[in-house]
């Protein structure tokens, strides 16, 4: 009986070496051809016939030798196809090094790298820069830091980025704190899309009521229709029609 389950070992195992074997002269052979492969392009090149493990093998060499002559968008896509998640990340740190942020927090978003996002995002709230903080911290749906960016935006009277960030985070107190600022620095676009989002239609009303006695007549009408006070639109239409393009 022993005898039997040893040779049984024995014979699968001498299976997988061969397979092991032919797999690996296969994937040399794959070698040879890269550099024509290449050339084909990643998207006009069938795979199907291999296995799992090869096509992963094939697909990282790929990635590697795109890394090589610096076409990262073919790199990247090769990386996916494999879940390469470690070379996502570190074309992500190649992104950054160099001052990419924005595309450094789409590979690290492919790579599911949440401490890596975690990190940039702080790293560019502490630069300035909000744009990219915004993105990351979106990604990672942390509303704490968000609601953070969304106050320095506030400050330094970054509206749209502000609209933004307390969107992403449905804080309709904070669109509206944002509607606010953006009235007192003349902002009136940003004030009345942030006053919009908010859903908030008696600030409308008042934005489109100051709008009315400056003289903004179409800015008052869109304001009053946002509000929807069709009394005051149709007031504002038939007495200052003439002077604006609906």
């Amino acid at each position: 009986m022993e005898e039997k389950i040893l040779k049984k070992v024995v014979e699968e195992a001498n299976k997988n070496i061969k397979e092991t074997i032919t797999k690996e002269k296969q994937f040399k052979n794959f070698k040879q051809f890269l550099p024509t492969l290449l050339d084909k392009g990643l998207d006009n090149i069938d795979l199907s016939m291999f296995d799992e493990e090869t096509k992963t093998s094939m697909l990282n060499s790929f990635g590697e030798e795109y890394l090589r002559k610096g076409k990262l968008n073919q790199a990247t896509k090769a990386f996916i196809l494999a879940g390469n998640k470690d070379k996502l990340t570190q074309i992500g740190e190649d992104y950054e090094k160099i001052g990419i942020n924005s595309k450094a927090i789409d590979m690290y978003r492919l790579a599911e790298n949440k401490e890596k996002l975690n990190k940039i995002g702080s790293k560019c709230l502490n630069e300035g820069k909000l744009k990219d903080a915004i993105k990351a911290f979106i990604i990672l749906e942390n509303k704490e830091m968000l609601s953070k960016v969304g106050e320095d935006c506030i400050k330094k009277e970054k509206y749209d980025h502000a609209i933004e960030v307390f969107t992403a985070i449905d804080n309709k107190e904070k669109l509206v704190q944002t509607g606010d600022s953006a009235l007192k620095q003349r902002k009136i676009g940003y004030a009345a899309k942030a006053y919009e989002l908010a859903g908030d239609k008696q600030k409308l009303s008042q934005l489109a009521d100051a709008c009315l006695k400056e003289g903004l007549y179409a800015t008052a009408f869109k304001a009053y229709k946002l509000a929807e006070n069709e009394m005051m639109a149709t007031f504002v239409q038939q007495n200052f029609g003439k002077q604006f393009k609906i």
